[in-house]
């Protein structure tokens, strides 16, 4: 499938068969699009929480209680559900982490373009932080980021997907322990293919005409 056959095609499942599992070996593909997504300044500040068995979607189900019990279901009968989480600060090493993993990966000629990279990705980080006081914020753009390369992998996979706000972060966190690892819980994505029931899988896409979206200099 092409890229625009891909966009066109993709949609928000509302209903999902239970009795049907996402290839391993197709997730897998999925996951690799995540792990290779784009951030600022190669800041990768995510983490990602596979679940994929009913013990580990129940777990994650417990964040969707109360008044987002309408997205449980989404969750139970999925074939895999993913948390999407963010860092909270840019302590933990991770900064350092990030510099060492570049120099594996041999993208630094030298040691003076290492400092560069190291000089200007702080100078991005602490002006979020201490600037304009939004780094956790800042975070979770780049997270939305892996988000939209998600699901429109998944769609050119030929697998539906249902991307959930409708969450308690709190709940999240606690069930998980994320606050213990520098982490915070943002969006669920689930993954899998609809049921028969699921009404929005027959609708049309509905989008703004180019002429209303787009200006053109």
């Amino acid at each position: 499938m092409d890229i625009l056959a891909a966009a066109r095609k993709r949609y928000t499942a509302k209903a999902y068969d239970p009795s049907r599992r996402v290839p391993e070996d197709t997730m897998q593909q999925i996951y690799e699009v995540l792990r290779n997504s784009p951030s600022s300044v190669n800041s990768q500040p995510w983490h990602f929480i596979v679940a994929s068995t009913p013990e580990a979607k129940a777990r994650l189900a417990r964040g969707v209680q109360g008044p987002y019990s309408y997205n449980e279901a989404k969750i139970l009968n999925a074939s895999h559900v993913i948390l999407f989480c963010t860092r909270v600060d840019a302590e933990g090493g991770h900064l350092d982490h990030l510099l060492e993993q570049e120099q594996r990966d041999g993208r630094f000629k030298d040691d003076a373009a290492k400092a560069g990279q190291a000089k200007g990705r702080l100078g991005y980080v602490n002006l979020h932080r201490y600037t304009l006081k939004d780094l956790p914020q800042w975070f979770e753009k780049q997270a939305y980021i892996a988000l939209g390369n998600a699901m429109l992998a998944a769609s050119a996979l030929g697998v539906d997907t249902t991307p959930m706000e409708g969450l308690d972060p709190a709940a999240l966190d606690a069930e998980l322990g994320l606050h213990e690892k520098g982490l915070a819980s943002l969006v669920l994505l689930s993954f899998g293919y609809h049921a028969d029931s699921d009404f929005n899988a027959a609708l049309p896409k509905s989008r703004l005409a180019q002429e209303q979206v787009f200006t053109f200099l």
